[in-house]
Order: C-alpha cells, then structure tokens, then sequence
C-alpha cells in the first residue's frame, strides 16, 4: 500500500473532522488541551524512564537537540522507549496538527523539567520570524508529567498571537516581562496542550520545590526540515517496532 497523509491519519484513528470547539479554540486562541490523554499508568511510566535516560546520559542529556540551563532536557526520544509513542501516534493530537499545518511531520520529541527556582523563558515562538495568518509554519504540543500550576512553571500564551504577523522580540519592548494579556496553562498530568507555534508562548519559574516535568512533540509542515532528522537518527530495532503509518508521520 501506497502511505500518504489521509491514509496514515486513518490507520491510527484519526477521524475526519475535528470536534467543533477544539477547532474553534485554535483557530481563535491557538492553544487547545486535550485532558485525559496518558492514563496514570502512562504517565508513571514515562516519569521512571525519564528519570533512567536523566541518570544513564548525564551532561549529555538534550545534546542531541538542546540543553537549556535550568532545566533538565532529553531529546531523540522517539528511540527511547515504546511509551513515548503516543507523542507522535495518539489520534486527538494528530487531529489538532493536522488542523493546524495540514500535511505534516514529527520534527522532534523532546522532554523538559523546570528545575526549582528556574525555567522563565522569554515570549517566543517557535519560528524565527513572523508569518501571515493561515500561514503556519510549525505545530508543537505540551504532554504534562506533572500537574501545571501557578507556582511551577506552567507555560503562558498570549492567546490569539499566531494571527498577529508578528513576534514578540519585535513588538515588545522585553518579552521577558509579563504581558497584560497572557494566561497560563495549567491542568492535571495525562493532559495535552496543542498549540500553534506561532502563538507567542513560553515556560514561567518554577516556584516550587520539585521539577516539574513535560515532553514536547513538535511538528512542521511536511516539506520542511526537521529539528531531528529522523532518517539518520532511527535505530534499526525503532523502525520494526513502529507500524507504516508512525513511520510516515516520523518521515522514515
């Protein structure tokens, strides 16, 4: 069978058309969560192997992506591990990037752990420059390990900045300030948040006591080159494991 976007969509459940209020909310804010997504069991499993790859690679952990000081990164997560497969296979995300990007690709799936006292970021987006409206460029997608609350670095949007043709190292005067009209993401460990990566966004400090923990499966637009390429960077024993269509999506 010939793989294209449609059919891969289909054979890991993708329906046709997106849930009318989902739909709505990325178009109008650029961010939507999905609650519900890993079960407990999911995500405690994803925790102890985060924790495993943290102790295994060291200093060299993200190095294959980035490292971020402050923060504990892994990257090339597709290769580490079945229960990671769900970032880039689960059908209500897939619905959401296609939404946004139409055909697309897995870029990279990260890991990110606000450590104590750190994790501020910037507003940014997740393009180097701006892009008109309806020309989107990349999709990227928050999993929480842990609940996101006030006080441990849940990621601020400001909603309904993907359509503004700009981004904030241009139109503000420091976008590490706070943003009169930002939010933050907060919600329960199992949700996802899919958000469009020209939605002006990025982490806050971690004012509590513990790591707070999240992967990032990030996606772009079919034809465009990869934040990890996934061609040279599967592992023989990834490849058989993954049905034709996650290979499709990783483009491998």
């Amino acid at each position: 069978m010939v793989m294209d976007m449609a059919t891969a969509l289909a054979e890991l459940g993708v329906s046709a058309e997106l849930d009318a209020g989902t739909r709505e909310q990325l178009d109008r804010d650029g961010y939507a969560a999905l609650t519900g997504v890993l079960s407990e069991e999911q995500v405690a499993a994803i925790r102890t192997r985060l924790a495993e790859l943290l102790a295994a690679e060291g200093d060299r952990a993200g190095l294959e992506v980035h490292q971020e000081a402050g923060t504990d990164r892994l990257a090339d997560l597709v290769n580490k591990g079945s229960a990671f497969e769900p970032c880039f296979t689960d059908p209500r995300v897939l619905a959401c990037v296609a939404h946004v990007l139409g055909e697309f690709k897995l870029s990279s799936l990260n890991s990110r752990a606000a450590l104590p006292g750190r994790g501020q970021q910037d507003l940014h987006t997740d393009w180097p420059g701006p892009v008109p409206a309806g020309g989107y460029q990349t999709c990227n997608s928050i999993w929480l390990l842990d609940d996101f609350t006030s006080a441990n670095g849940a990621t601020r949007v400001v909603p309904g900045t993907h359509r503004s043709g700009t981004v904030p190292r241009q139109a503000m005067p420091d976008p590490a300030a706070a943003h009169p009209d930002e939010v933050l993401i907060t919600g329960p460990a199992g949700t996802v948040v899919v958000f469009n990566s020209h939605v002006w966004h990025g982490g806050t400090e971690n004012r509590s006591g513990r790591p707070r923990r999240a992967l990032h499966s990030y996606f772009t637009r079919r034809g465009s080159e990869q934040q990890l390429d996934q061609r040279k960077f599967i592992r023989p024993a990834t490849f058989a494991r993954l049905s034709p269509a996650a290979r499709f999506i990783l483009d491998v």
